[in-house]
């Protein structure tokens, strides 16, 4: 028996084989799960991926910034799925004024961008899944430890502390319905958002060292396997929760 035999789940954010979210969607259903994933522009590449994992879900288009795109998405994903157990968001964007060590200098413009994306977007997500999530359920959110200040990260990281505040708030307001709201704060992966990151190469050095259990820059499987155990029954009554996939690194001094 599988830890998620039986379960329904939309995961966005699959981009790459390397990314989280497509560990996520793997062991998902390897673990038992139907799967739904989204995809953002052109869903051609994410289709290709998608042919990579043990059973090839459907792709639905999805643009957190689309109004459209959100109110019409519980009718799009419920052509493929009869309701939802479980939510996953791995959504995060930020302009490149944003990253590299420009805070003191970028618009307002590109901030909302990332805000707008990586922060609020994980409210529009859930309540748009909302009347397909009827029986309960969990949604898991991809986080960067947010309660400090990293070198290069600087408005993405304000967009994060933003997520960790939403997540709690969602937490407070969809418990009504039976539905868990985590995130999983995964150290630094080797993955395609992480590339766009000016500078990202500080973290490779330093987190390996760091990290008590070590870290391993390529390994995205502890993180999805922490999202996996959050969509399971396994945590009933956790929600508004962080946890840190990060080999220690967050609980450590300087």
């Amino acid at each position: 028996m599988g830890l998620l035999d039986g379960k329904r789940l939309l995961v966005t954010g699959v981009l790459t084989d390397s990314s989280i979210a497509f560990n996520v969607a793997k062991l998902a259903q390897e673990e038992g799960a139907s799967v739904v994933l989204t995809g953002y522009g052109r869903l051609s590449l994410v289709e290709r991926i998608a042919k990579r994992l043990p059973e090839p879900p459907p792709v639905v288009e999805l643009d957190v910034q689309d109004t459209d795109h959100l109110d019409t998405l519980a009718d799009r994903v419920g052509a493929h799925v009869d309701g939802l157990d479980g939510v996953v968001h791995s959504i995060g964007f930020a302009p490149q004024s944003c990253l590299g060590g420009n805070f003191l200098n970028t618009s307002w413009e590109d901030v909302a961008t990332a805000v707008h994306v990586s922060t609020f977007s994980f409210k529009s997500l859930a309540v748009a899944c909302l009347p397909l999530m009827k029986e309960g359920g969990s949604v898991v959110g991809l986080d960067f430890d947010a309660s400090k200040a990293w070198p290069v990260y600087d408005w993405m990281g304000v967009a994060k502390a933003g997520l960790e505040s939403c997540s709690r708030y969602l937490a407070r307001d969809l418990g009504k319905h039976g539905i868990r709201v985590n995130l999983v704060a995964a150290g630094p992966l080797r993955t395609m958002a992480a590339k766009s990151i000016p500078g990202f190469q500080e973290f490779e050095e330093s987190w390996p060292e760091r990290a008590p259990l070590g870290w391993d820059l390529t390994d995205t499987a502890p993180a999805a396997k922490a999202c996996v155990a959050l969509l399971s029954d396994w945590f009933p009554a956790t929600t508004g929760e962080i946890v840190h996939v990060d080999g220690g690194v967050h609980a450590m001094g300087a």
